[in-house]
């Protein structure tokens, strides 16, 4: 199948692909509430059990130095909290959140039981697309076709154990511009079982490849390739990660400091690009002088979409951006509207 018929079936019906670039680190004891509340940008207090949000980790120069997204876990009790992030980054914040655990009862434990023996076993299925809360409904009226139909009763996390499976979890990314679900389990047949499931139902079964064009087509940043250590909150554009409300946490008196007085000098932004597809990162530039970056690009059909920064003076001037190789066209959606906005 085309990558075309595959980003097809994601924006107008069901898609599904293995997920192989995450992992989880579980934060639990007393003080696990309080504690993660002060390391990172969104409130965490205020979750509810089965709910997550999407965070970023500072440093103490508001530099971001992780993203994740934490959901509080279901279930009477203290509460405890399940972080997702990516596979590649799972080190940095472990040691970055361990770091600050001194007189705090709280434990980091890496959830192994999300790992397989094989490192190339997928770990989860990512389900996606206008018509993947269909997929999930037919899922749950099918009790005897798909094997962790009682995880599907919880739109969030839902630890479940059905006929002696291992336990399994539904995910539910709280930020996403079509439906978007997470299905994981340390049980390989289970993943195997879901995937010719969802074939049959209809699913079209798409690439990680097709999965990372979307992505940079619906605008989404990736840490690492598009936000990077020396990057701002406010200059991502992602302002569903940050809270200014709740308190102090690393970091904090630099992300109000830029609220307030308005201080970001370029934004997160997406491209169309005339030309050729660029090799990354690009230079931008505007009237031949530096104006940003080209972070991520990809080819869908004719046209080339990419992700980066600019600065915002060119963005508000409309000023003619270049790359080594064509042209970069701000997307609608992307240009900024006034002159007051923080980020």
């Amino acid at each position: 199948m085309t990558e075309a018929a595959q980003l097809d079936a994601i924006l107008h019906g069901a898609a599904f692909a293995p997920i192989t670039d995450r992992a989880f680190l579980r934060v639990t004891g007393a003080d696990a509430t309080r504690w993660l509340n002060g390391m990172v940008t969104n409130n965490i207090a205020a979750l509810a059990p089965g709910e997550g949000n999407y965070n970023f980790l500072l440093n103490a120069q508001g530099r971001i130095q992780g993203d994740c997204t934490i959901y509080r876990e279901p279930g009477d009790g203290p509460a405890t909290f399940l972080l997702e992030t990516g596979n590649w980054q799972l080190e940095t914040v472990h040691k970055t959140l361990d770091h600050f655990i001194i007189m705090d009862d709280v434990e980091l434990t890496r959830e192994i039981t999300l790992v397989h023996d094989k490192a190339a076993m997928p770990v989860g299925i990512v389900l996606l697309g206008e018509k993947a809360p269909d997929a999930l409904a037919a899922a749950m009226m099918t009790t005897n076709e798909f094997p962790l139909t009682e995880t599907l009763k919880l739109a969030m996390i839902t630890p479940a154990t059905q006929n002696g499976k291992h336990p399994s979890w539904i995910l539910t990314p709280p930020i996403s511009s079509v439906p978007y679900f997470e299905i994981w389990s340390a049980d390989a047949k289970d993943l195997s079982d879901i995937s010719a499931w969802l074939g049959q139902k209809g699913a079209t079964s798409v690439s990680v490849e097709t999965l990372e064009a979307f992505r940079i087509y619906s605008g989404t940043p990736r840490y690492g390739t598009d936000i990077r250590d020396k990057d701002l909150p406010q200059e991502t554009g992602q302002t569903h990660a940050l809270h200014f409300s709740k308190g102090c946490y690393l970091g904090q008196e630099i992300v109000e400091r830029i609220r307030s007085r308005g201080q970001v000098h370029r934004q997160f932004t997406q491209f169309t690009l005339t030309g050729s597809l660029p090799e990354l990162p690009a230079t931008l530039e505007a009237n031949g002088k530096p104006a940003g970056e080209l972070t991520s690009a990809a080819q869908i059909g004719d046209t080339i979409y990419a992700l980066g920064y600019a600065r915002r003076e060119a963005l508000y001037t409309h000023q003619p951006l270049t790359y080594p190789g064509g042209t970069a066209s701000p997307t609608k959606n992307q240009q900024p509207t006034t002159e007051n906005q923080h980020g």
